[in-house]
């Protein structure tokens, strides 16, 4: 590290918590919708810990991931959750600016069809190349439009409310 570069500031203990609780969250409300297949509020909660918490949001996605991979096992997909989910951090510093509810709304919907597609790469060496990741993504069109509608839907109506328990309990202060 060179003089001019200025040290990173540590978590601090309500930066640890607070991030440790949003990956339970995202974990335990995905775990709760789990009857209605590909819907779930993983999208609007990872937007918003973004918007607060800047690229520090990936320890909330890491420990959402984690969780996943132990109590449903450590399989194919679990691997594509490892880059699928900080892809969407990525996303949302991208579009930071924005603070409409329908914006974030679409955003979150084009998510969820790429969900799909980005979750069937690592499949693309074991199904054979090309043919066996396009029949997968094919088949499943019918889930990323479900993923899509809900994180349209639940994006448009949770956003604004949620942003503001977020300000209340966090501060006005965002990160960068």
């Amino acid at each position: 590290m060179n003089s001019s570069t200025p040290p990173r500031p540590k978590l601090t203990p309500l930066e640890i918590s607070t991030l440790a609780l949003m990956g339970a969250l995202i974990f335990g409300t995905k775990f709760a919708l789990a009857s209605i297949p590909n819907v779930n509020i993983n999208a609007v909660l990872i937007i918003l810990t973004t918007l607060f918490f800047g690229w520090r949001a990936l320890y909330a996605v890491a420990i959402y991931v984690l969780l996943e991979g132990l109590v449903f096992g450590f399989q194919i997909w679990w691997f594509s959750y490892v880059f699928v989910w900080p892809l969407l951090v990525v996303v949302a510093m991208a579009f930071r600016k924005n603070d409409s509810a329908l914006i974030w709304a679409v955003i979150a919907a084009f998510w969820g069809l790429l969900f799909g597609p980005l979750m069937y790469i690592p499949y693309f060496c074991i199904l054979g190349g090309w043919k066996g990741y396009f029949a997968m993504w094919i088949a499943g069109i019918p889930y990323d439009l479900t993923h899509a509608s809900g994180n349209f839907v639940f994006t448009l109506v949770l956003y604004s409310p949620l942003h503001r328990v977020m300000e209340h309990f966090l501060g006005k202060a965002k990160t960068q």
